[in-house]
């Protein structure tokens, strides 16, 4: 599904690697996570990945596999052809990410404009069947509305629905429950793991929470400056870390008792 090799990224006004050499692999159907703190590289792995590097403002080397097209290097013109099709992403702030100005259904349905034929009532029957995938009620009424209109959790639902719209093969996920309370955070995981099912799409979910995870990944990369640190079993890693980052990582999951740092 996806293999990543050797991995390196240098931004030109920064003096250490970004991402120094990282490889691993995601089977199809797997749902793997990518953690760390902030600097770690983990969001600038996830941009590679789906080839949103700013490659003017730096240099890279390594290789991208996504079902044995190499990424990294491809031709934006090849990219376009599989971002939205054969891959999706979903970020961190759903009500900065989407457009203010175009209605939710329209931002769904995007990609289907850009990747196929369809017309305009076979785009919109689609956007509302995702939409409800997600499981938003009175989706008509959704499809109408602008982002402003809805709850962070709504929005959130209505990108996840914009990235599976085509059945993607690769779903990217980058902290996207940081922004929401605990409880949707909750819904959404479970969301996730039920798409994860229905549809067989590979997914990669980063975040710097360890401990949501460990909810929704069987397997687990452990990022710090720029390296993998440790990766393998998600119960192994967070029963019987091997790594001292990994552990401070652990420490750091809120108890009853108060929230760890690292």
């Amino acid at each position: 599904m996806l293999e990543i090799q050797d991995l390196h990224v240098r931004f030109y006004n920064r003096r250490r690697e970004a991402v120094e050499g990282v490889s691993f692999k995601i089977e199809d159907g797997e749902i793997m996570g990518l953690v760390g703190e902030s600097g770690s590289g983990k969001s600038v792995t996830a941009m590679s990945v789906a080839g949103l590097l700013p490659r003017k403002q730096c240099e890279y080397s390594g290789k991208i596999f996504l079902d044995g097209c190499e990424l990294l290097h491809a031709d934006r013109k090849v990219l376009r052809q599989i971002q939205g099709k054969d891959m999706g992403v979903v970020f961190q702030e759903p009500m900065n990410a989407m457009d203010p100005l175009m209605k939710v259904g329209k931002q769904v349905e995007e990609c289907l404009k850009v990747h196929t034929k369809m017309n305009a009532s076979q785009r919109k029957a689609l956007a509302l069947e995702a939409l409800s995938a997600v499981e938003l009620r009175n989706v008509e009424e959704i499809y109408e509305k602008y982002p402003h209109e809805l709850s962070g959790g709504m929005c959130q639902r209505a990108m996840i629905a914009a990235a599976i719209v085509s059945k993607p093969k690769l779903l990217l996920l980058d902290e996207p429950t940081t922004a929401l309370d605990i409880t949707i955070q909750s819904q959404i995981l479970v969301l996730l793991k039920s798409l994860n099912k229905q549809y067989g799409m590979s997914m990669l979910f980063i975040s710097h929470d360890l401990n949501v995870v460990r909810k929704l990944c069987r397997r687990v990369v452990v990022m710090q400056r720029g390296h993998i640190v440790e990766a393998g079993d998600t119960e192994r890693i967070f029963h019987n870390p091997q790594n001292d980052y990994t552990k401070k990582l652990i420490a750091a999951i809120p108890t009853r008792e108060g929230r760890g740092s690292i």
